[in-house]
């Protein structure tokens, strides 16, 4: 265990290297994931039968095949055409592709969950298809999106390890090196257990403020178009009761004046046969 703990100091500053490797990988991975699930998530809702066809082909082909499979075809069965990518692109692509397409559905889903309702008021006053995804489909959709999205970042993270297949010094190449060295195989691989630990925690931690974040904003905005329309509400109310509190006062006010008229027409003077004194 000595020996362990004496390589390790010594290998700190690879281990740094590797984390940053590894947390570089993930992120750039997700943000093209992220792409590619908006893109293709909304293009399978298209009206347009190719255009959707396209993409649930794209989509069904990147989630039916194995991570490891598109990993090694990029690295090693590309440069056999005439591309040639860096290990860690090819990585950054696999992810990417990979986990855009499990992505994709999140949004198609989530798209799909927002009332019909709402896209149909948005119609009504004039909004169009570009306005109304962007304004009123989108900020709801985006709080039911970001749950499933947070799992999708913590499967993705956990599959970093498969970079150091094709020569990424990543955290986990690192480790494997650490271990050759010692020959403390539990020690070195408890260690990468308790640093991938490290860093789904953190993920977690930054995706529920995320998601709070985002449900937060939709009721705030929800909140303040009932509150208006309530408000406008009781502005009407008390227009019609005035209205009608000025109907009632000039019914009076007709009654007074014609009540002169009917007192003479009934009176006295008005019956028949009867001479008028004065």
């Amino acid at each position: 265990m000595a020996d362990f703990l004496t390589e390790l100091r010594r290998a700190l500053p690879r281990l740094a290297e590797g984390l940053l490797v590894t947390v570089e990988a993930t992120v750039l991975g997700a943000a093209l994931a992220l792409l590619l699930a908006y893109t293709l998530g909304l293009l399978s809702r298209s009206a347009r039968r190719p255009v959707r066809g396209a993409a649930r082909v794209v989509v069904e082909f990147f989630r039916g095949t194995s991570l490891y499979v598109q990993l090694f075809w990029l690295f090693f069965a590309l440069p056999m055409v005439g591309f040639r990518l860096e290990p860690l692109a090819c990585a950054v692509l696999a992810l990417g592709l990979n986990f855009g397409a499990y992505g994709s559905e999140v949004v198609r889903g989530a798209v799909a969950a927002v009332p019909r309702a709402q896209t149909e008021a948005a119609v009504a006053l004039g909004m169009g298809p570009v306005l109304r995804l962007r304004r009123v489909v989108l900020p709801q959709a985006h709080a039911l999106m970001v749950a499933p999205f947070k799992n999708l970042l913590i499967q993705l993270l956990k599959a970093t390890p498969l970079l150091s297949l094709v020569t990424v010094p990543d955290l986990t190449f690192q480790i494997d090196q650490l271990r050759s060295a010692t020959g403390s195989t539990a020690a070195s691989y408890l260690l990468l257990l308790g640093l991938y630990f490290g860093m789904a925690v953190v993920l977690s931690l930054l995706m529920n403020a995320l998601e709070r974040a985002a449900k937060a904003r939709l009721s705030d905005q929800v909140g303040s178009g009932s509150g208006g329309r309530r408000r406008g509400s009781r502005g009407g109310g008390g227009n019609q009761g005035g209205a009608m509190a000025s109907d009632d006062n000039a019914a009076r006010r007709g009654a007074g004046r014609r009540e002169p008229d009917m007192i003479r027409k009934t009176g006295p003077e008005a019956r028949p046969g009867q001479e008028r004194t004065v």
